[in-house]
């Protein structure tokens, strides 16, 4: 037995048919992930960029109705942008139809807590792909394990002297599966901790500026009641 029939690439050409296609779907679910992580890592920044540069606009004591004004109507409103402007308009509406105060901030509420969900499903998508991925890649490299072994396990009955060289492709090639296995599941497990860590901390933020945009539209309401 030459160093060239143990090699990687060797023993994967000469597999089983299973093993091959285990280790075909390990490595497209791995190159997967890779695609989500990246992708995910950048939209996640952006979110975090966007939320900062709209958060010191909105404190910076510029007129809300200037703020709104300037939102594209039909643009791309992501995160506390678009929870202001949900917000904003449904008060805009419903201040203009009726004086009670409960009645407008009910609807508010609503209208961002909408937003607020549609940015959730925006800031995790594509977050369950990396959990499937990091929950069933070792089993899918187990079951490739398995089926090597087995595969030794039918040699030697077959061999009539057995050896470490009739064994040894099969078990090389059932814990090749068991490393694509762990090597498609580890990075996914990793970042999808990380993105979803920084998903909800964002979404927290967002929560936060609902709050306290809240409390600034029911202050306007009760100085307007003051007057009146």
């Amino acid at each position: 037995m030459n160093d060239n029939t143990m090699s990687i690439p060797h023993l994967v050409a000469n597999a089983s048919l299973v093993v091959q296609l285990v280790l075909l779907l390990l490595v497209a679910a791995s190159l997967l992930s890779w695609v989500m992580i990246f992708q995910r890592s950048f939209a996640l920044g952006r979110a975090r960029r966007a939320h900062a540069a709209f958060e010191n606009t909105f404190w910076s004591g510029v007129d809300l109705n200037d703020l709104y004004r300037e939102i594209p109507a039909d643009g791309d409103r992501r995160g506390a942008e678009h929870i202001f402007q949900s917000g904003f308009r449904e008060f805009q509406r419903l201040a203009a139809k009726t004086s009670r105060a409960d009645t407008v901030l009910e609807g508010v509420q609503r209208s961002m807590r909408v937003a607020w969900s549609r940015e959730e499903a925006r800031l995790n998508r594509h977050l369950v792909f990396l959990a499937t991925v990091a929950s069933a890649s070792p089993y899918v490299g187990l079951f490739g394990t398995v089926w090597g072994i087995m595969g030794s396990f039918q040699s030697l009955s077959m061999a009539q002297q057995a050896t470490l060289a009739t064994v040894a492709p099969w078990i090389a090639e059932a814990l090749i599966a068991t490393a694509m296995g762990l090597l498609a599941a580890i990075p996914a497990v990793v970042f999808y901790n990380r993105l979803s860590s920084q998903a909800t901390h964002l979404l927290g933020q967002y929560e936060d500026f609902a709050e306290e945009f809240y409390a600034i539209l029911h202050r306007n309401l009760q100085g307007r009641e003051a007057t009146s």
